[in-house]
């Protein structure tokens, strides 16, 4: 903790949290890892360093992290970023948190703002970030993308660590057997790529399934009359029974089967195909049905 603090964007020489700190303030606070919360710690420093560095953060950026914990990441991100916005829904952690920013970061620890709240619910920060950078827990995953994509759209890039199986359906493409709902919402927002697998030791507790990086890169929604709350019915209702083809699955949605097939041709898309054939533009031209044109 003597060395010096790199300033932000030049390469992290300052020491990182190991295995035996994260063991030591987790003691400090008594706080155990709970699988409700999805808590998982990286205690590997070179870790921290290959995510900072595949999250491809600029100096002047604001990062926002979800999840901090107990401060892994977060010393990592302050290396790199102009400022870290750390979301945490765990009182003794978010009180923390400042504080081992200020014994292992003390020149960067004023640029760390620490935010009491659950990601889920979160619609305003202190700094309008410009990256996501975090270690999610892999049971709310996909659904804090998706609502800091709807609700900061100031952030423009950002990398993720998930459960390996969520990071290739959120960056599975149309076709796949595994792409679903969570590979078209994410897809309209931003492109979603694979940027690397994470092994189970280098986390404690070490969790039972290997985790995965994705890298997102923002861009414009597809151009549609719909909504994107209605575009999102349309994927809803594709994917509620995917065997069944796109004509039976939008019944409902369109009111009978005539009418879904009506609304598929309209949108040139093959009544008999199944949802996980349509890029997110399709189903977006399927529910301008309900718009029509002039």
């Amino acid at each position: 903790m003597t060395e010096a603090t790199p300033s932000p964007g030049q390469p992290a020489t300052a020491p990182l949290l190991g295995a035996a700190d994260i063991r030591r303030l987790a003691g400090e606070l008594d706080v155990r890892p709970t699988k409700t919360l999805g808590q998982n710690f990286v205690i590997d420093g070179n870790t921290i360093r290959r995510i900072v560095a595949a999250a491809g953060v600029d100096p002047a950026e604001t990062v926002l992290e979800v999840g901090p914990g107990l401060g892994s990441l977060t010393l990592g991100l302050l290396d790199a970023a102009r400022r870290v916005v750390a979301v945490e829904i765990d009182p003794k952690l978010a009180a923390r948190l400042p504080q081992t920013a200020a014994a292992w970061r003390p020149e960067a620890a004023g640029r760390l703002d620490v935010v009491l709240s659950d990601a889920l619910k979160v619609t305003e920060l202190p700094h309008q970030p410009d990256a996501l950078v975090a270690n999610l827990p892999y049971n709310v995953a996909v659904p804090v993308v998706l609502h800091l994509l709807e609700h900061f759209p100031s952030l423009r890039h950002g990398l993720v660590m998930v459960q390996d199986e969520v990071a290739d359906r959120l960056a599975a493409a149309p076709g796949s057997k595994i792409y679903g709902v969570p590979s078209v919402k994410a897809a309209w927002y931003s492109r979603m790529r694979k940027a690397g697998v994470i092994g189970m030791n280098v986390f404690w507790p070490a969790p039972k399934i290997a985790s995965g990086l994705v890298a997102f890169a923002r861009h414009e929604p597809p151009a549609t009359r719909a909504s994107r709350e209605e575009v999102f019915a349309v994927i809803d209702a594709a994917f509620a029974q995917r065997r069944k083809t796109l004509r039976a699955a939008l019944a409902g949605w369109a009111g009978s089967p005539a009418r879904a097939e009506e609304a598929l041709r309209a949108a040139n898309v093959d009544p008999g195909a199944r949802g996980e054939v349509l890029d997110v533009a399709a189903f977006a031209r399927i529910a301008e049905y309900r718009h029509p044109a002039g």
